[in-house]
C-alpha cells in the first residue's frame, strides 16, 4: 500500500502555489551556487562560527541559539521590525518586504524615504502570511519574535527565518548578528566603529553641556517611564559622554514602571527629552504639562524640555536611528 501523503498546512499550501507560479527557474536559483565564506559571529553577534554549506548556504545561530541555514548571499529579505529594517538599510541592502513602525500605521518617518515602493507585509511583529509569501523571501529577519506559532508559519515560507534579538541584547550586538546573517559582518563592524567615533566627536562639541545629566522619558497614557542606562537612546547618550540623573542611573535595557504625579521628580535632569508612541500618550503629556508638578521640574523651568520622535527614541535601535538621536542631542545641547 502506498504511503498516504500528509495534508499541507494552509501556509505551506500557499507557498507551494506561489512556487508553482514562479516556475522551475526559481527552484533552480535556490539550489545552485556555493560559498566558502565564513564568519566568527552568530546572528546575535556572539562568537559562534558560520560554516559553509551545500547549495550556496551558510549556517548561523540566531538570537535564541538556534542553528539556521541561510543563503550565502541573500537576495530577497523580509524584515519584521524596524530594528531589522534599520540594520539592513545601514548595510546597503534594500528589503523586499517590511512592517510598519512601532506604534505606527506606516514605516518610521526617518526610514520612509529609503523604502519607497517596498511592500508592507504587516504591522510590527504581526506579519500577514499571504503578503510575506507574495514577497518570495529567501531570508526573514524576525526581530525579537516570541510567538512560536508565528515562527512556525514563517519557517514554512522559508526555513531561513531568524530571531535577531534576545530580550537582553543591545542594538550593537543585534546589528552585528544581522550583519553576519547577511554575510556583511565586516561592514557591520565598520558601521559601529564609525558610529562610535561620530558619537564621541558630537559629545565633545557640546561646549557648555558636555557631560550634562539627560533625562530620557517615554510618556505613556498611564504616565511617564524613564529609560534605563542600557536602553537604546540612553546608550547613545553615554557614548556621547552624557550622563543620567541619579534616579535614572540604573543598569538594564527597559523602561521604568509608569510614574505617578507624586514621583514626577524622577524624570528631572539638566535636560529632559520626552517622546510618545501613541495619540493617547501625546494627549496624556499635553494634559500634564499644565500641572504644577510638571511646571516645577528644573528642566522645564530652564526651558530644557525637548520633544523627540518616539518611533526612533523608544525603540531598541539601530545605526540609522542612532544617527538621528545624535543629531537630536546635538541640536538641543548646542553641538556643531
Amino acid at each position: 500500500m502506498p504511503f498516504a501523503r500528509r495534508p499541507l498546512s494552509p501556509v505551506r499550501r500557499r507557498v507551494a502555489q506561489a512556487l508553482a507560479v514562479t516556475g522551475a527557474a526559481a527552484l533552480l536559483l535556490t539550489g545552485c551556487g556555493s560559498s566558502d565564506s565564513s564568519s566568527s559571529a552568530s546572528a546575535t553577534g556572539s562568537a559562534a562560527a558560520a560554516t559553509p554549506g551545500d547549495g550556496g548556504k551558510r549556517t548561523v545561530k540566531d538570537a535564541t541559539g538556534k542553528a539556521v541555514d541561510v543563503p550565502a548571499e541573500p537576495k530577497r529579505i523580509v524584515t519584521l521590525t524596524q530594528e531589522d529594517l534599520d540594520a539592513v538599510l545601514a548595510l546597503g541592502v534594500k528589503p523586499v518586504g517590511i512592517t510598519n513602525g512601532q506604534g505606527l500605521a506606516e514605516p518610521p518617518a526617518y526610514l520612509k524615504d529609503k523604502v519607497q515602493g517596498v511592500p508592507v507585509v504587516g504591522n510590527l511583529l504581526q506579519p500577514v502570511m499571504d503578503k510575506v509569501i507574495a514577497a518570495k523571501p529567501d531570508l526573514i529577519l524576525a526581530g525579537d519574535m516570541q510567538d512560536e506559532q508565528v515562527l512556525k508559519q514563517l519557517r514554512e515560507i522559508t526555513p531561513a527565518t531568524l530571531v535577531t534579538m534576545a530580550p537582553t541584547d543591545d542594538w550593537k550586538l543585534a546589528f552585528r548578528g544581522i550583519g553576519n546573517a547577511v554575510n556583511k559582518l565586516d561592514q557591520a563592524n565598520k558601521v559601529i566603529g564609525d558610529y562610535e567615533a561620530k558619537a564621541a566627536k558630537a559629545g565633545g562639541e557640546l561646549t557648555g553641556n558636555k557631560g550634562a545629566a539627560v533625562s530620557i522619558v517615554r510618556w505613556n497614557p498611564t504616565g511617564p517611564s524613564w529609560m534605563e542606562k542600557k536602553q537604546f537612546a540612553s546608550g547613545v547618550a553615554l557614548d556621547m559622554g552624557l550622563t543620567r540623573p541619579a534616579a535614572q542611573d540604573k543598569d538594564g535595557n527597559a523602561h521604568s514602571p509608569a510614574l505617578s504625579l507624586e514621583k514626577l521628580n524622577e524624570i528631572d535632569g539638566d535636560w529632559l527629552f520626552l517622546s510618545t508612541l501613541t495619540d493617547d500618550g501625546r494627549s496624556a503629556l499635553k494634559d500634564v504639562q499644565s500641572k504644577p508638578a510638571y511646571q516645577e521640574l528644573k528642566a522645564v523651568k530652564n526651558n530644557h524640555a525637548v520633544t523627540v520622535d518616539g518611533s526612533v527614541w523608544s525603540t531598541r535601535g539601530g545605526p540609522l536611528a542612532a544617527d538621528v538621536v545624535i543629531g537630536d542631542f546635538s541640536k538641543a545641547l548646542g553641538g556643531n
